[in-house]
């Protein structure tokens, strides 16, 4: 599976992604104490959804079109996110992670991204001029393990890879356990892309082997029932989220899914710990 960022930019995967994202990092800053926030496939920050390739695939009408339509509040902090690099009524511009990270930065915190792909890295850099991010060029997980541990005390590592590989899912998990050894309290969210319930179950039971205290699943089933051949949904794996925000999650799922499931599904998007 090949889920280069700019051929998905604005679709429902990134509402879910970017919109628990805002709410752990604003969650974390509820203390005053610095963060460094560290984003291993960062990607290009800044897509053009009327460009060539996010507009061949046209998915930011499922997604972004719909976040942006919906009233409710809960979505107010990914709308104004969205906003943030519009000028007009409708989004043009979709930011990625490094952007919406960008937006939350306070004077103590810190941004440090990687992108590996050599064109996407040097749109990354054009993308984040003006802002304080630090830009790298590297194998994202030979970066995950060098930034470790960050040099403020809290953090989030934010690993959200293509799947190009075939070993991507083993990479990640032995990645994250050697990470662990290095910042056993550190906060990391991982994004993944859902094709079937069985490779899915698989690999949950292989990062349950691990042995993570505190590991958080999230899962967004688009449809009723797996769809073959199709993209099924996303979700986010999160290690040692904080209190604050597993509290406020359950109302912000619930908005995310009335307002992207597809027309005919009420779809699924629910959290639940895989360890205890």
């Amino acid at each position: 599976m090949n889920y280069r960022h700019s051929f998905h930019a604005g679709n429902s995967a990134d509402v879910v992604k970017h919109s628990l994202l805002i709410a752990l990092v604003q969650a974390l800053q509820q203390k005053p104490g610095a963060l460094t926030l560290i984003d291993t496939h960062a990607g290009c920050g800044l897509y053009d959804l009327h460009g060539d390739e996010a507009g061949r695939t046209g998915e930011a009408a499922q997604g972004v079109l719909r976040a942006i339509a919906d009233p409710t509040p809960l979505l107010a902090d990914y709308r104004a996110a969205v906003q943030a690099v519009n000028a007009g009524a409708g989004p043009r511009l979709y930011p990625g992670s490094p952007q919406i990270l960008s937006q939350l930065l306070r004077p103590q915190d810190s941004l440090i991204l990687n992108e590996k792909h050599p064109a996407d890295v040097q749109t990354l850099r054009q993308a984040m001029r003006g802002t304080s991010a630090a830009v790298h060029e590297r194998d994202a997980y030979e970066f995950w393990l060098a930034m470790l541990p960050p040099r403020s005390p809290r953090g989030v590592v934010v690993v959200d890879p293509p799947y190009e590989q075939t070993d991507e899912r083993e990479r990640i998990s032995a990645t994250l356990a050697a990470a662990m050894r290095k910042w056993a309290h550190g906060v990391t969210v991982i994004w993944y892309p859902l094709k079937d319930r069985s490779t899915h179950q698989r690999w949950k039971a292989q990062l349950r082997r691990l042995g993570v205290p505190k590991l958080l699943g999230v899962e967004h089933w688009l449809y009723d029932s797996d769809q073959p051949g199709l993209y099924n949904g996303a979700g986010l794996f999160i290690v040692n989220p904080p209190y604050a925000f597993t509290q406020a999650l359950p109302p912000l799922l619930e908005a995310l899914r009335a307002a992207l499931a597809p027309e005919g599904h009420r779809g699924e998007l629910a959290a639940a710990w895989l360890s205890d």
